[in-house]
């Protein structure tokens, strides 16, 4: 039996994905339906590009398909920044922050491996 080691960052990003399609629902709910396809756009592409980069053909591609995730989750931190500080939006909650450690995560993960060029 063959156990794959875990891989916390392709681990945060899923799970914040699903914890930001239950934002995106409240949003919808709220009739917010413009924001919440942009949220919900941006802050599930995180994790698809991780996953992406799991199967780069080099290193150069592994590196492009993560900074490509770290632009994501600016994007969706800036989104979140918007909703959390707007008295028309429900607040975001943790999202900000679990956010923000996905992006020091990739900032690190995109260092190391330029290092290693």
């Amino acid at each position: 039996m063959q156990t794959t080691k875990p891989n916390i960052i392709v681990d945060l990003s899923f799970k914040f994905a699903l914890e930001i399609i239950s934002y995106a629902e409240i949003l919808e709910n709220n009739r917010k339906y413009i924001m919440a396809r942009q949220i919900l756009r941006s802050g599930i592409s995180i994790g698809a590009n991780i996953r992406e980069a799991q199967n780069a053909e080099s290193l150069k591609d592994f590196i492009h398909k993560m900074k490509i995730a770290a632009k994501e989750s600016d994007e969706t931190e800036y989104w979140l920044l918007l909703k959390e500080n707007s008295d028309n939006y429900p607040k975001p909650g943790d999202l900000i922050s679990r956010c923000i450690d996905i992006s020091k995560i990739l900032s690190k993960i995109i260092s190391t491996s330029k290092n290693k060029i």
